[in-house]
């Protein structure tokens, strides 16, 4: 099953769980650990150093396993650095690399038989409902930190967010968090087609007014030149971010926001219904796409990539090259529109788009929960950290003799943010990244996340407050999927009849009501309950 690089392929890994249900069937979940905290850790005495390295005297052997998407593979195991940890800690990891499309079944299987691996990596693996669901298997790491982990110890100090969005609702810490290097404050933000701007004399939309001339003026004065009415103002699979200048941001998804110091729910504020009145003035004068809500995904990408002509005006997106394919040269981050109010509002975070919990958990089954929290710590530093975002030193980042770190241009035919992907766990696993080491980080300003950040200038300073990442009770998790589900299948089905066929003035009050007879203000009560006991952490 496994070779003898101790890694288990993705084709094995369905073998692996199984193999582990039948091993817990015949003999119980005595064996290891079967989901029961161990009373002690059963680290030879003698043999496990409390500081320095290596972290033991005689080699032991961690069984780690991580989700990746797709068909990713493992390729990320082969980072030098990753390498080097194994000699310097003498910590062998036996990677189990499972693909995202198997692992809901394989997930099923391991929580259903309680015999878990040593360490869960990536906050992609296991979800903050499977974890609250099933706490007895994993441990709780606080005084694992307090005794063995000094870098995360430090960071904490550093960055309280990391301990804010770590704490579960008992109080306790049970999966270890990562700051991201390099990330921007701003999400999607506004990308117009400048060739078209220029063709027409016209300068890049600073206000609605402003917005809606341009998107008549790409409507009827065919900008591509090819003679046809085939241009499309504005397209995406729904709104997207259209309704950002009304202040109507949701980087979460979760129709929730922070007004004033509390919670709100965006479907029932003034804000909202004003911009779908505007939305639905933008629709009944073809201003945006009438088949906004028809379209799936490859509709949208095909339109925003058509062959024989760019015919998409404006979008909301992350870079502009994100999805315009061939016509990408022809597009531009603007400013964020000024809405009703004369204000700029950017979806994102003040804090920044780098905060993530789960990154790593610690379970029952792990014998030597002093090994594994000391070998995490290692992650914990800004060199380990940037190279196991993008790459190793000397593969994908250069140390210069000034201090800083250059990334390397990727290979010929390969996108910088897919060689990321193969040499490092990037967005998943622990790491973080000081506030004041981000300096010495050199990206390309042109391409990939240096690209971001360029375009991050125009946006941050106009980044609402969102509705933070909380954290449920098992009680609550078992409340939310019934509220949910009916109250978000409503909302999107009226904001998708007001948009094309407008009727919210006289709608509002009964539609106001019947998210209250769905349970709205329940809803409200666990998120207010949860964002109260995520904001009482220090």
């Amino acid at each position: 099953m496994t070779r003898k690089t101790g890694k288990t392929t993705l084709a094995t890994a369905k073998g692996w769980i199984a193999a582990l249900l039948a091993a817990a069937l015949v003999f119980g979940l005595a064996g290891c650990g079967g989901g029961k905290a161990e009373t002690a850790s059963q680290t030879p005495t003698g043999e496990f150093n409390k500081e320095g390295l290596p972290i033991v005297n005689e080699p032991v052997t961690l069984k780690v396993l991580t989700m990746r998407w797709g068909n990713m593979g493992d390729t990320f195991t082969q980072n030098q650095w990753l390498q080097d940890l194994e000699k310097n800690t003498n910590v062998k990891i036996e990677w189990e690399v499972v693909s995202s499309n198997d692992w809901s079944e394989q997930k099923s299987i391991m929580l259903a038989s309680g015999t878990l691996p040593d360490i869960i990596l990536g906050n992609q693996t296991f979800s903050d409902s499977d974890i609250v669901n099933n706490l007895s298997y994993f441990r709780p790491l606080d005084e694992l930190i307090e005794q063995y982990m000094p870098n995360l110890k430090a960071a904490m100090e550093e960055t309280p967010e990391l301990r804010q969005i770590s704490t579960f609702p008992d109080g306790k810490i049970y999966s270890l968090p990562a700051r991201l290097p390099a990330r921007p404050k701003s999400k999607n933000q506004p990308v117009i087609n400048k060739a078209w701007l220029d063709k027409l004399g016209l300068q890049a939309p600073q206000n609605l007014d402003e917005l809606r001339n341009v998107l008549k003026a790409f409507k009827e004065q065919d900008p591509n030149g090819n003679g046809k009415k085939d241009e499309i103002p504005y397209t995406e699979n729904g709104l997207g971010a259209l309704l950002d200048p009304f202040g109507i941001t949701d980087p979460n998804g979760n129709s929730m926001t922070v007004k004033d110091g509390k919670p709100v729910f965006i479907p029932v504020s003034e804000e909202y219904k004003a911009g779908l009145q505007w939305a639905h003035e933008l629709y009944a004068e073809g201003l945006i796409d009438q088949e906004l809500y028809t379209q799936d995904a490859t509709m949208t990408s095909a339109k925003q990539q058509n062959a024989d002509a760019p015919i998409v005006g404006f979008t909301y997106q992350w870079t502009p090259d994100a999805v315009f394919g061939k016509w990408s040269g022809e597009y531009e981050a603007i400013a964020p529109i000024a809405g009703p109010d004369g204000k700029k509002y950017q979806a994102g975070d003040p804090s920044g788009l780098s905060f993530n919990r789960n990154e790593m958990l610690i379970t029952t089954s792990c014998k030597y929960p002093e090994i594994a929290a000391r070998w995490a710590d290692q992650f914990y530093t800004n060199e380990a950290s940037i190279q196991n975002f993008w790459g190793a030193i000397d593969t994908v980042i250069k140390k210069n003799e000034d201090g800083t770190y250059t990334l390397m241009d990727p290979p010929s035919g390969t996108s910088a943010d897919a060689w990321y992907w193969e040499q490092s766990l990037r967005d998943f696993g622990p790491k973080y990244v000081s506030p004041a080491f981000e300096k010495n980080i050199v990206l390309n300003p042109k391409t990939g996340d240096g690209l971001k950040l360029e375009i991050d200038k125009m946006g941050s300073e106009y980044v609402t407050v969102p509705f933070p990442n909380v954290m449920y009770t098992a009680e609550e998790f078992q409340e939310l999927p019934t509220l949910t589900t009916d109250i978000d299948s409503y909302v999107s089905a009226m904001r998708a009849q007001w948009v094309t066929k407008g009727g919210i003035d006289e709608e509002w009050d009964a539609y106001v009501k019947k998210l209250q007879d769905m349970g709205l203000d329940k809803l409200m009560k666990i998120r207010t309950d949860a964002y109260n006991r995520y904001m009482s952490v220090k």
